[in-house]
């Protein structure tokens, strides 16, 4: 269900029992559900059943993005990761796009690519015709393979292929390009190309290896793109986001901590909806060597009114059926937390999640620098693996802030201190 305002005024400081009430009414979650996100999580029967060789489970932190508006809509965003600041700084991100309407998003059909490799092709080009040649053939037998997706849909659309040379002469490598609708797809996308295989093989008369999805998804793209004003930022605050970005652009050290910085948010909501976080970092990073070198996935620049406008495009194949976001207890119902309707929806709110993020960073970055923050939650984190019980944690991360030595061995001497 759709929340009516994603505005959470205070909401940091109220307890976590009251903050999951209020998401709880606001998402129209039973107190069943609620439950198993703050107390029951994952039985171990049902972790036995994800993976092998289960001993326990492990958990992370779910954070609430607040003030999240995308396409007119508002959203309430399960984020699950543990590092410090990140939920806080996209919230903060969100707050401040709303003036201009927040973030708007758009994706591509949700098509993804299965690779054939084929060998031992005496002239690969010939063949390459011959399986141009047979097209429509080939996708009905592809789309045999899945007829429920056909039925939803989907299904295999387009086959193109390439030559590349190898040490082993040439392959000849056909993409059989496939719209999966509203599941992530590899497995459908892996079935269809090891059911092609053996009509492959007979058409070039050539052997085939490998037959498996690429996570370079470059046919389902998610963009989005947001406007801060200036009045808000300061000319100042602009000009210092700008030559961030272009330090980015212009140099691969910086670009790779940059893309980190957008790949924070991106994969917090990856994990909270049980999608694939390392397929999704692995097209995400591949994507911005496209073109040659390697690239910020966002851009920033003014606009005509002097407005700092930023974009983000990169690659995000994500399912909101089947695989774990279907069968763990905490993702079902963080899904039902987040309300989309599509896999597509849910693409474009990681992409405008990503592009928050990355403000946030940039925006750190160009003021007070990015430690400032960051430090302010990291040294509670601090305070417990020194030891402080529960009621020292917060004196001694205020004072370690104070102090501007947030180090495991000054707590320990303000533990050491305040015990006596």
């Amino acid at each position: 269900m759709p929340v009516e305002d994603s505005q959470l005024s205070g909401f940091h400081k109220l307890s976590t029992e009251e903050r999951m009430e209020t998401v709880r009414k606001l998402s129209g979650l039973s107190p069943d559900e609620a439950e198993i996100i703050s107390d029951r999580g994952l039985k171990m029967e049902e972790a036995d059943r994800m993976i092998e060789n289960v001993i326990g489970t492990f958990e992370l932190p779910i954070g609430i993005g607040a003030n999240f508006r995308i396409n007119d809509k508002d959203y309430l965003i399960p984020m699950v990761i543990e590092e410090s600041s990140v939920v806080a700084a996209a919230s903060y991100a969100a707050k401040l796009a709303r003036p201009t309407g927040g973030f708007y998003s758009v994706t591509t059909e949700p098509v993804m690519i299965s690779q054939i490799q084929i060998t031992g092709v005496a002239s690969p080009n010939e063949a390459k015709v011959k399986i141009i040649e047979n097209k429509e053939s080939l996708l009905k037998m592809a789309n045999e393979e899945d007829p429920i997706l056909v039925k939803f849909g989907g299904g295999a659309r387009d086959i193109r292929c390439r030559v590349l040379e190898s040490s082993f002469g040439p392959y000849l490598i056909v993409h059989l390009l496939v719209d999966c609708r509203d599941a992530m797809g590899a497995n459908a996308v892996n079935s269809m190309a090891e059911a092609l295989a053996p009509e492959m093989e007979r058409i070039t008369k050539g052997k085939v290896y490998l037959r498996i999805l690429s996570n370079l998804a470059d046919n389902r793209l998610a963009r989005s793109r947001v406007e801060f004003r200036k009045e808000e930022l300061g000319e100042e605050t602009i000009e210092g986001i700008l030559q961030a970005y272009e330090f980015a652009r212009v140099d691969p050290y910086r670009c790779a901590t940059h893309n980190k910085g957008i790949m924070n948010g991106v994969i917090a909501v990856v994990n909270a909806t049980g999608n694939d976080s390392r397929a999704i970092e692995a097209g995400a990073h591949s994507y911005a060597t496209t073109g040659g070198g390697y690239r910020p996935l966002t851009t920033w620049e003014r606009n005509a009114d002097g407005n700092l406008v930023g974009t983000i495009e990169m690659p995000v194949a994500v399912g909101t059926v089947g695989g774990v976001t279907s069968i763990h207890p905490v993702a079902k119902t963080l899904m039902k937390i987040i309300g989309v309707d599509s896999a597509s929806e849910l693409s474009g709110v990681i992409a405008a999640v990503g592009l928050a993020q990355n403000f946030a960073a940039l925006r750190a970055l160009a003021t007070e620098g990015i430690q400032k923050g960051h430090m302010k939650l990291h040294a509670k984190n601090v305070a417990v693996a020194a030891g402080a019980s529960e009621e020292l944690i917060e004196i001694i991360a205020e004072k370690m802030v104070k102090e501007g030595k947030i180090k495991a061995d000054r707590a320990m001497e303000l533990i050491a201190e305040l015990s006596d």
